[in-house]
This record gives C-alpha cells, sequence and structure tokens, in this order.
C-alpha cells in the first residue's frame, strides 16, 4: 500500500525529471466561484499531463533488469503519454494497448515517443485486459497500471506535495482541494501527502456526469461500477470503477465526490484559457469546472483544483472556447 514514504522517495527519484508546476490564481475565476480558487495546472507537466510523474516514478522503481525487458500499459492516452515517455528516456520498450476511439492527438503523441501502440474497440466489447494478458505473455513485458499501482500512486503524490507546500507559501490553511478522478491515483496520492503535509487540506473527487463510479462509492462505502464504457468528452477519467487499492485511500481521507457535466467541463476550459493562459483538455478540467459553477457543494473557505491535462483535439478545443460567446 502506498504512503508518505513512499510518496517522498517518489519525489526524490523524480528530482531534476518531472516539473513542479505553479500554483495560479485569477480575481476573475475568484469573482466566478465567489471564494479563493487557486489552479495547480498539471497541463504544463511533462506530456500536458500528471501522469508522467505516476509513469516516470514506477518505471524508475522497477528492477533495471526487469525495466529493460519492456513495460506495457492500459490507456485512453495521458497514461500512454506519460509511460512512452518514461520508457524513452530509460531506453526501454513500450507496448501501449489504446482505445480506437481514444483523441487522434493522444494516440499521435504516444506513437511519436516511441510506444508500440495497440488499438481495441472497447465500445465492441473487445478486452484490453485480454490483449494485454497476451503481449505480455509472449513477449515478457511487465504491466505498469494507469491507478491501481503503488509506485504510480506514489508519483501521483508528489503533486500534493507541491501544493501543500505552495498552499503554506501562500497563507492557505484551510481548503478543498479539488482533483480530477478516474480510477483515483491521482487523488488517493494527493490525499495520502495533504494528510502528511497539510491537515488542513481536504482532497475531494470530481467526476463527469454518467461516470461518476468514485462519488457514488464514496456514498454507499463499497465499490461501485460504470454503467457504460464511454460517453463522456471527459475520456481522460472515463473508467470502470475506482481501484482495489485507490478506494479504500479515498475513503479513508477524501470529502465528498463533486460531479459536473460535460458542458460545465467546456466552460471551464474556456475560463481557463481566458483568465490564466492554459489550455485544458475536458477530463482535465472537471475540477475548476467544480469550483465555479458547484460552489454550492463547498463550504471551505478557499479552492485549490487540478488542472490535470490539456491534451485536447483541435474540435474539442474550439467547442469550448465557443461556450464564450
Amino acid at each position: 500500500m502506498t504512503d508518505i514514504t513512499m510518496i517522498r522517495a517518489a519525489a526524490a527519484r523524480l528530482e531534476g525529471h518531472a516539473r513542479r508546476t505553479p500554483l495560479l490564481n485569477s480575481p476573475f475565476l475568484d469573482e466566478i466561484a465567489g471564494r479563493p480558487v487557486w489552479i495547480k495546472p498539471e497541463c504544463l507537466q511533462h506530456t500536458g499531463s500528471f501522469k508522467y510523474r505516476g509513469a516516470r516514478a514506477a518505471l524508475s522503481a522497477l528492477d533495471p533488469g526487469t525495466r529493460n525487458e519492456g513495460v506495457i500499459a492500459f490507456s485512453s492516452g495521458n497514461h500512454a503519454q506519460g509511460i512512452a515517455r518514461a520508457a524513452q528516456e530509460f531506453g526501454v520498450p513500450a507496448v501501449i494497448v489504446m482505445p480506437r476511439d481514444a483523441p487522434a492527438l493522444k494516440i499521435a503523441n504516444t506513437r511519436a515517443m516511441g510506444a508500440e501502440v495497440v488499438l481495441y474497440d472497447r465500445a465492441a466489447g473487445e478486452s484490453r485486459e485480454e490483449i494485454g494478458e497476451t503481449l505480455m505473455r509472449e513477449r515478457g513485458l511487465t504491466l505498469v497500471r494507469p491507478y491501481d499501482e503503488p509506485e504510480v500512486i506514489a508519483g501521483q503524490g508528489t503533486t500534493g506535495l507541491e501544493i501543500a507546500e505552495q498552499a503554506r507559501e501562500a497563507d492557505i490553511a484551510a481548503a478543498d482541494v479539488l482533483v480530477c478522478c478516474g480510477g483515483g491515483g491521482f487523488t488517493s496520492g494527493i490525499a495520502l501527502a495533504l494528510e502528511a503535509e497539510a491537515p488542513g487540506l481536504r482532497a475531494r473527487p470530481v467526476e463527469p456526469e454518467g461516470f461518476d463510479d468514485v462519488a457514488r462509492s464514496l456514498v454507499s462505502g463499497r465499490i461501485e461500477r460504470n454503467a457504460a464504457p464511454a460517453g463522456s468528452l471527459c475520456d481522460a477519467i472515463i473508467t470502470p470503477a475506482p481501484g482495489e487499492i485507490t478506494f479504500p485511500i479515498m475513503r479513508r481521507l477524501c470529502g465528498p465526490g463533486i460531479v459536473v457535466s460535460d458542458e460545465d467541463a467546456l466552460r471551464a476550459m474556456a475560463l481557463a484559457f481566458q483568465r490564466l493562459k492554459l489550455v485544458a483538455e475536458p477530463g482535465g478540467a472537471v475540477a475548476l469546472a467544480a469550483a465555479l459553477f458547484h460552489a454550492d457543494e463547498i463550504e471551505a473557505p478557499a479552492v485549490i483544483c487540478t488542472i490535470s491535462g490539456g491534451n485536447v483535439d483541435r474540435v474539442i478545443f474550439e467547442r469550448a472556447l465557443a461556450t464564450l460567446g
């Protein structure tokens, strides 16, 4: 199980590799939200998302002999790019199993970083696990899971260490930390870091409508699953269910989940661009959407929210900007 010791060790291994992203603020966004809103823009991280942290942390923790045989991952795009970049840096093979309906930009970027991309049809019921199992058996590859992996969670948790330090520098003693949430690796890693370094800050998962498995799981106290495999613009954070490792952490440490619409995410993308000059993808903007448009679900005096990724296709980004009128 991931703990603060593992997160600190991951931070040491990521030193000089992962970017330390800033904590940003805009009075225009504060006015919309009705409270101070601070943004942690992981869209500025290598590969355009926080996923590089977990990928690099996981690969750096592998035995060199095992790592040299190559790694495999399942991803709709951001974990794919993180693994591809980390594998490229270590000079080892990477195979990524991606859905055919993943954004074209994410597929192209993954290939451009040297990874072999194997596409599957999730809408038709093809199993990425079966495809991956065959490839692992045939090639001797090591699976690096996108969220239910202790070292991946530790790497994502380094974001929480930075948030805690930056919050102290900004005199933020109490806040809800809204985290874009899929399987819970990012959320649980940040929650563990905050527990140790900033107990006045509370992590809260944010998900898109129709794919709120974490929010429902936190209410019921058991792992709930989503009914559909796809169907939201927020492709980066659509997962079947919270992880077996991540859910107990979130259940212990997180506040209630918040659920936002795709339209809310598009509006948040537009405002991030207009007011902060940041490019966010839909799944990466849900936490900001919650801060801006679901203020009645937040009681904390301030909000810190992640923009978890910025890998968005042009058509979707244009659609977001059109919401500005």
